[in-house]
Protein backbone atom coordinates (compact mmCIF):
# COMPACT_ATOMS: atom_id res chain seq x y z
CA UNK A 1 0.00 0.00 0.00
CA UNK A 2 1.46 3.40 -0.64
CA UNK A 3 2.53 5.31 2.00
CA UNK A 4 1.26 9.04 1.90
CA UNK A 5 3.96 12.14 0.74
CA UNK A 6 5.24 14.09 3.69
CA UNK A 7 5.93 17.51 3.30
CA UNK A 8 8.05 19.36 5.68
CA UNK A 9 6.87 22.60 6.41
CA UNK A 10 8.77 25.47 5.71
CA UNK A 11 8.26 29.30 6.15
CA UNK A 12 7.88 30.88 2.19
CA UNK A 13 6.78 33.97 0.45
CA UNK A 14 4.06 32.85 -1.19
CA UNK A 15 4.31 35.30 -3.95
CA UNK A 16 7.35 33.98 -5.43
CA UNK A 17 6.24 30.25 -5.32
CA UNK A 18 6.46 28.63 -9.07
CA UNK A 19 4.00 26.66 -9.44
CA UNK A 20 5.09 24.41 -12.44
CA UNK A 21 8.20 23.42 -10.46
CA UNK A 22 5.98 23.02 -7.28
CA UNK A 23 4.68 20.26 -9.43
CA UNK A 24 7.10 18.60 -10.91
CA UNK A 25 8.88 18.21 -6.92
CA UNK A 26 5.15 16.54 -6.43
CA UNK A 27 5.88 14.04 -8.74
CA UNK A 28 9.32 13.40 -7.85
CA UNK A 29 7.76 12.67 -4.56
CA UNK A 30 5.22 10.70 -5.62
CA UNK A 31 7.10 8.75 -7.95
CA UNK A 32 8.98 7.78 -5.16
CA UNK A 33 6.70 6.19 -2.98
CA UNK A 34 6.37 3.80 -6.21
CA UNK A 35 9.43 1.90 -5.30
CA UNK A 36 11.60 0.19 -8.41
CA UNK A 37 8.33 -0.81 -10.19
CA UNK A 38 7.47 3.09 -10.83
CA UNK A 39 4.25 4.97 -11.77
CA UNK A 40 2.44 4.82 -15.30
CA UNK A 41 1.83 8.61 -16.61
CA UNK A 42 -2.27 7.68 -16.16
CA UNK A 43 -2.53 7.15 -12.45
CA UNK A 44 0.22 9.86 -12.38
CA UNK A 45 -2.24 12.18 -13.86
CA UNK A 46 -5.01 11.05 -12.42
CA UNK A 47 -3.03 11.37 -8.83
CA UNK A 48 -1.88 14.87 -9.21
CA UNK A 49 -5.31 16.08 -10.77
CA UNK A 50 -3.68 17.40 -14.07
CA UNK A 51 -3.82 16.51 -17.88
CA UNK A 52 -1.51 13.83 -19.56
CA UNK A 53 -0.05 16.24 -21.40
CA UNK A 54 1.40 18.42 -18.61
CA UNK A 55 2.55 15.73 -16.48
CA UNK A 56 3.84 13.80 -19.71
CA UNK A 57 6.12 17.42 -20.17
CA UNK A 58 7.18 17.37 -16.83
CA UNK A 59 8.32 13.93 -17.37
CA UNK A 60 10.40 14.66 -20.53
CA UNK A 61 12.18 17.16 -18.52
CA UNK A 62 13.04 15.67 -15.50
CA UNK A 63 14.45 12.52 -17.46
CA UNK A 64 16.14 14.79 -19.27
CA UNK A 65 18.08 16.23 -16.33
CA UNK A 66 18.54 12.49 -14.73
CA UNK A 67 16.30 13.19 -12.21
CA UNK A 68 13.88 10.56 -13.49
CA UNK A 69 14.59 7.48 -15.48
CA UNK A 70 11.69 5.63 -17.27
CA UNK A 71 11.34 1.20 -18.05
CA UNK A 72 9.33 -0.61 -20.89
CA UNK A 73 8.02 1.32 -23.78
CA UNK A 74 4.07 2.58 -25.09
CA UNK A 75 1.17 1.94 -22.55
CA UNK A 76 3.73 -0.23 -20.32
CA UNK A 77 6.23 2.86 -19.51
CA UNK A 78 6.68 3.64 -16.04
CA UNK A 79 8.98 6.17 -14.48
CA UNK A 80 11.05 5.80 -11.38
CA UNK A 81 14.26 8.16 -9.76
CA UNK A 82 16.93 8.66 -11.65
CA UNK A 83 20.52 8.81 -10.35
CA UNK A 84 20.79 12.48 -10.56
CA UNK A 85 18.89 12.00 -7.33
CA UNK A 86 21.29 10.19 -5.54
CA UNK A 87 24.13 12.22 -6.54
CA UNK A 88 22.64 15.32 -5.04
CA UNK A 89 21.91 13.06 -1.77
CA UNK A 90 25.45 12.28 -1.56
CA UNK A 91 26.60 15.92 -2.02
CA UNK A 92 23.90 17.06 0.80
CA UNK A 93 25.04 14.50 2.89
CA UNK A 94 28.94 15.40 2.36
CA UNK A 95 27.79 18.92 3.12
CA UNK A 96 26.38 18.14 6.62
CA UNK A 97 28.84 17.98 9.90
CA UNK A 98 28.74 15.07 12.27
CA UNK A 99 29.00 17.52 15.18
CA UNK A 100 26.42 19.42 13.87
CA UNK A 101 24.08 16.83 13.13
CA UNK A 102 24.72 14.77 16.47
CA UNK A 103 24.67 17.82 19.08
CA UNK A 104 20.80 18.48 19.58
CA UNK A 105 20.97 14.11 20.07
CA UNK A 106 23.92 14.87 22.55
CA UNK A 107 21.56 17.61 24.71
CA UNK A 108 18.52 15.58 24.65
CA UNK A 109 21.12 12.64 25.99
CA UNK A 110 21.97 14.54 28.45
CA UNK A 111 19.00 16.21 29.96
CA UNK A 112 17.04 12.64 29.72
CA UNK A 113 19.94 10.98 31.69
CA UNK A 114 21.54 13.48 33.27
CA UNK A 115 24.61 12.46 32.53
CA UNK A 116 27.52 14.10 30.10
CA UNK A 117 26.89 13.17 26.29
CA UNK A 118 30.15 13.06 23.82
CA UNK A 119 30.42 12.14 20.27
CA UNK A 120 34.06 10.73 18.41
CA UNK A 121 35.39 9.52 15.71
CA UNK A 122 38.12 7.13 15.20
CA UNK A 123 41.61 8.66 13.88
CA UNK A 124 44.65 6.36 13.33
CA UNK A 125 43.19 3.55 15.66
CA UNK A 126 42.40 6.79 18.41
CA UNK A 127 39.25 7.96 19.65
CA UNK A 128 38.92 11.67 19.66
CA UNK A 129 35.74 13.38 21.22
CA UNK A 130 34.43 16.31 18.47
CA UNK A 131 31.36 17.16 20.54
CA UNK A 132 30.34 16.98 24.08
CA UNK A 133 27.34 18.23 26.28
CA UNK A 134 28.20 18.61 30.07
CA UNK A 135 25.78 17.04 32.18
CA UNK A 136 24.42 19.94 34.80
CA UNK A 137 26.44 20.35 38.39
CA UNK A 138 29.64 20.87 39.48
CA UNK A 139 31.76 17.92 38.21
CA UNK A 140 33.17 18.29 34.89
CA UNK A 141 35.01 15.27 33.06
CA UNK A 142 38.34 15.35 31.62
CA UNK A 143 37.05 14.92 27.94
CA UNK A 144 38.62 17.78 26.06
CA UNK A 145 37.75 18.72 22.49
CA UNK A 146 40.10 16.72 20.18
CA UNK A 147 41.99 14.29 22.65
CA UNK A 148 42.99 11.06 21.60
CA UNK A 149 41.53 8.21 23.84
CA UNK A 150 43.09 4.85 24.29
CA UNK A 151 40.26 2.84 22.41
CA UNK A 152 40.46 -0.31 24.71
CA UNK A 153 39.24 1.37 27.61
CA UNK A 154 36.40 4.06 26.92
CA UNK A 155 33.03 3.37 25.46
CA UNK A 156 32.93 5.29 22.46
CA UNK A 157 36.77 3.42 21.54
CA UNK A 158 35.40 -0.21 22.25
CA UNK A 159 32.07 0.98 20.68
CA UNK A 160 34.18 2.12 17.20
CA UNK A 161 36.06 -1.29 16.94
CA UNK A 162 32.69 -3.37 17.55
CA UNK A 163 31.55 -1.51 14.15
CA UNK A 164 34.79 -2.09 12.31
CA UNK A 165 35.89 -6.09 10.87
CA UNK A 166 37.20 -8.07 13.21
CA UNK A 167 40.62 -8.35 11.77
CA UNK A 168 41.03 -4.33 11.28
CA UNK A 169 39.90 -4.17 14.91
CA UNK A 170 42.36 -7.04 16.04
CA UNK A 171 45.08 -5.61 14.31
CA UNK A 172 44.95 -1.95 16.13
CA UNK A 173 44.71 -3.47 19.52
CA UNK A 174 47.64 -5.24 18.57
CA UNK A 175 50.27 -2.49 17.03
CA UNK A 176 50.44 -0.64 20.48
CA UNK A 177 50.53 -0.76 23.99
CA UNK A 178 47.06 -0.85 25.79
CA UNK A 179 47.95 0.52 29.06
CA UNK A 180 46.53 -0.14 32.43
CA UNK A 181 44.31 2.81 33.55
CA UNK A 182 42.77 1.29 36.71
CA UNK A 183 42.51 -2.30 37.86
CA UNK A 184 39.06 -2.98 36.08
CA UNK A 185 40.70 -2.22 32.59
CA UNK A 186 40.93 -4.56 30.32
CA UNK A 187 44.44 -5.44 28.41
CA UNK A 188 44.60 -9.12 26.85
CA UNK A 189 43.63 -9.04 22.94
CA UNK A 190 41.87 -11.79 23.13
CA UNK A 191 39.49 -10.99 26.02
CA UNK A 192 39.32 -7.38 24.25
CA UNK A 193 37.71 -9.51 21.02
CA UNK A 194 35.19 -11.31 23.30
CA UNK A 195 34.24 -7.75 25.01
CA UNK A 196 34.12 -6.62 21.39
CA UNK A 197 31.71 -8.95 19.95
CA UNK A 198 29.08 -8.79 22.74
CA UNK A 199 29.36 -5.65 22.24
CA UNK A 200 28.46 -5.46 18.65
CA UNK A 201 25.91 -8.08 19.19
CA UNK A 202 24.05 -5.67 22.01
CA UNK A 203 24.42 -2.31 20.16
CA UNK A 204 26.25 -0.93 22.72
CA UNK A 205 29.92 -0.94 24.75
CA UNK A 206 30.53 -0.43 28.36
CA UNK A 207 33.37 1.17 30.29
CA UNK A 208 32.86 0.11 33.85
CA UNK A 209 35.59 1.76 35.66
CA UNK A 210 38.08 0.90 33.09
CA UNK A 211 39.35 4.61 31.67
CA UNK A 212 38.93 6.39 35.67
CA UNK A 213 37.68 4.57 38.65
CA UNK A 214 34.34 5.46 40.32
CA UNK A 215 33.28 6.77 36.39
CA UNK A 216 31.12 4.42 34.59
CA UNK A 217 30.13 4.98 30.39
CA UNK A 218 28.51 3.58 27.98
CA UNK A 219 28.18 4.10 24.08
CA UNK A 220 27.28 3.18 20.58
CA UNK A 221 28.42 3.75 17.09
CA UNK A 222 27.22 5.75 14.29
CA UNK A 223 27.00 4.45 10.65
CA UNK A 224 26.85 6.76 7.57
CA UNK A 225 25.44 6.15 4.41
CA UNK A 226 26.73 3.70 3.14
CA UNK A 227 27.07 1.54 6.42
CA UNK A 228 31.07 2.74 7.22
CA UNK A 229 31.87 3.89 10.68
CA UNK A 230 30.70 7.96 11.21
CA UNK A 231 31.60 7.71 15.08
CA UNK A 232 30.20 7.15 18.09
CA UNK A 233 28.16 8.94 20.91
CA UNK A 234 28.03 7.50 24.59
CA UNK A 235 26.84 8.83 28.02
CA UNK A 236 29.28 9.33 31.22
CA UNK A 237 28.91 9.91 34.45
CA UNK A 238 29.85 8.46 38.31
CA UNK A 239 28.87 4.91 38.56
CA UNK A 240 25.76 4.40 40.34
CA UNK A 241 24.89 2.32 43.17
CA UNK A 242 23.05 0.54 40.94
CA UNK A 243 24.70 0.89 37.76
CA UNK A 244 24.16 -2.75 36.76
CA UNK A 245 20.16 -2.93 37.28
CA UNK A 246 20.66 0.47 34.94
CA UNK A 247 23.04 -0.82 32.03
CA UNK A 248 20.39 -2.37 29.98
CA UNK A 249 18.19 0.72 30.53
CA UNK A 250 21.13 3.23 29.51
CA UNK A 251 22.55 1.23 26.80
CA UNK A 252 19.08 0.96 25.08
CA UNK A 253 18.37 4.91 25.22
CA UNK A 254 21.95 5.48 24.21
CA UNK A 255 21.74 2.69 21.17
CA UNK A 256 18.57 4.21 20.30
CA UNK A 257 20.07 7.68 20.15
CA UNK A 258 23.13 6.66 17.96
CA UNK A 259 20.21 4.83 15.40
CA UNK A 260 18.72 8.40 15.09
CA UNK A 261 22.19 9.71 14.18
CA UNK A 262 22.75 7.36 11.83
CA UNK A 263 19.43 7.55 9.80
CA UNK A 264 19.53 11.37 9.55
CA UNK A 265 23.25 10.41 7.69
CA UNK A 266 21.20 8.42 5.32
CA UNK A 267 22.19 4.84 6.84
CA UNK A 268 19.44 2.04 6.31
CA UNK A 269 20.42 -0.63 8.00
CA UNK A 270 19.43 -2.30 10.79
Amino acid sequence: MDQPVTKAVRTVDERYRVQSLGRALDLIEMIATRGKDGARLTDLARELGMSKAAVYALLQTLLARGFLSDISEGANRRYRLGLSLARLGDMALANIALADVAMPELRKLTADLGMTSRLAILDDGYAVVVGRVDAPGAIRFDAALGRREMPHCSAVGKALLAAMPRDEAQRILERGELPRRTPRTITAVPQLMKELALSQERGYAIDDEEDTEGVACIGSCVFSRGGAVAGAISVTGLKPRDWRNRIAELGERVRQSAGALSRQLGYAGA
